[in-house]
């Protein structure tokens, strides 16, 4: 057994002697929590007196855990929105794992914890899923799937602060408020950027529209009808600030799926707009993103730019490609005639860009088959194309890195198995001990792509990441 295919289920026992029992499968050794009264959670509700100025403090308190996500939804007001944002911190159990067999033993993980756990789903777990494999440059080496049951969950609603603490160290809820309260946003950070970071091209631009041109000429031959190709922007030898940085973007972007994620040396800094996929009770809902636009200033312009966007045959022919493809996907677990397109090519309208989203749902057919339907739904299609499985290969024949993290999903799953998940776009990506830092865009080929208006796209997408990077 190889040391990659080897993980465990890390438990911190707090000297709790016949807590665990220890259960061998194939290329995993679990230890799972056999008495659930060490996963009950103590509540407790706090009004701060400035939220914006607790929610700065929270997370730069959050920043000194080995184990940290923080969901914000920038007050976007979402119907399908169970918080304003959440935070998790401080691993109690783990699971971290290569892709293979990753889904089965996600589910294993996320049933015997019943508790909340939050993490993440690399895009190249695409290779449990089907006959794929990713053998392009990764400089950054995030594993392929990553959660944890967190000690400490503090949620964000309206004006109060709902902190979750296991039973196990409930008693530092109070001291853990004060700590935060005496966190200093404003203290000179001593880990601050301080070199130039010097962004380079994977793909320069000469070799992209050549790439494109291929993409297009198997379009052109029926071998896909659309698909997502992605560039990678990086700097080599760099350190960075990941809190300042995350704060930075954020401030840019405002999105509704905001994420600071921390797992050791591994960071996502992450402005994404997009919802794969959640499930509330028995309801799944996808939120793909096809098609985008720049914002302008002028308010006149900005109308015309959004209008333009809702109008253009291109980028509405992209949305309902992958509109079809969701429907399909969800299919696979959905209750006979459930599933249904709510919202068709709708124009949103965000800091930096319009983005154009269609909102699908369906009812499970089975309520024990919601892992299940992550795996028909992964890769989410606005980031592969369709057919999925062929623009998959094509994806990772002409681009240059593993896409990683980039594009996967990051999000949580509740004690009563609803889960939500956003999509790893508009991030920057980031791995402290080999000093690189990475970030990168795509677009979707179609057949009536243009090779300088997709990588002009890309550039607008990248705006805000390599403003946040170069200052």
């Amino acid at each position: 057994m190889s040391a990659s295919s080897f993980e465990k289920y890390s438990l911190d026992l707090y000297n709790f002697t016949n807590l665990l029992k220890f259960n061998f499968n194939k290329h995993h050794l679990f230890l799972v929590t056999c008495n659930q009264i060490f996963c009950l959670r103590t509540s407790f509700e706090f009004i701060p007196k400035n939220l914006s100025h607790f929610k700065k403090q929270l997370l730069l308190w959050a920043s000194e855990f080995n184990e940290t996500i923080w969901l914000d939804s920038n007050d976007h007001k979402d119907k399908y929105s169970r918080f304003d944002a959440a935070l998790a911190v401080d691993a109690f159990t783990s699971i971290k794992t290569d892709s293979y067999n990753a889904f089965d033993d996600l589910k294993t993980y996320q049933k015997s914890t019943k508790d909340w756990i939050f993490g993440y789903l690399t895009y190249d777990l695409k290779n449990d899923l089907e006959q794929l494999s990713s053998h392009n440059y990764d400089g950054l080496n995030f594993p392929d799937l990553q959660f944890f049951q967190p000690k400490k969950v503090i949620f964000l609603r309206g004006n109060k602060v709902e902190f979750q603490y296991l039973n196990m160290v409930s008693e530092d809820i109070k001291l853990d408020i004060q700590s935060i309260k005496n966190v200093d946003i404003n203290a000179r950070n001593e880990n601050s950027q301080t070199n130039d970071i010097k962004i380079k091209l994977r793909i320069h631009k000469d070799a992209y529209f050549e790439k494109v041109s291929t993409m297009l000429a198997y379009i052109h031959r029926g071998d896909i009808y659309e698909a997502n190709f992605c560039q990678e922007f990086y700097a080599e030898n760099t350190r960075i600030n990941p809190i300042e940085t995350f704060n930075k973007l954020n401030r840019i972007s405002k999105p509704p799926f905001a994420t600071f994620l921390k797992i050791n040396q591994h960071y996502l800094l992450c402005a994404s707009p997009e919802r794969y996929l959640q499930k509330q009770d028995n309801k799944i809902v996808s939120q793909p993103i096809k098609g985008t636009a720049k914002r302008s200033k002028n308010k006149e312009l900005d109308d015309v730019l959004k209008f333009e966007l809702s109008r253009n045959e291109k980028e509405r022919s992209e949305n309902i490609m992958i509109v079809d493809l969701v429907r399909n996907d969800l299919s696979h677990t959905a209750e006979k005639g459930s599933v249904q397109v709510e919202e068709l090519c709708k124009v949103y309208s965000f800091k930096q860009v319009h983005q154009m989203i269609s909102t699908i749902t369906s009812l499970l057919d089975n309520k024990e088959d919601y892992i299940e339907t992550i795996k028909t739904t992964f890769p989410m299609g606005s980031m592969t194309g369709a057919p999925k499985i062929s623009a998959m290969q094509i994806i990772e024949d002409l681009e240059e890195t593993k896409r990683g993290l980039y594009s996967g999903a990051v999000g949580y799953f509740t004690p009563e198995n609803d889960f939500d998940f956003n999509v790893i776009i508009r991030s920057i990506l980031y791995n402290e001990q080999a000093q690189y830092v990475s970030y990168s865009v795509g677009s979707a080929i179609t057949a009536k792509s243009l090779p300088q208006k997709e990588y002009e796209e890309c550039l607008v997408k990248a705006k805000a990441m390599r403003e946040v990077l170069e200052n």
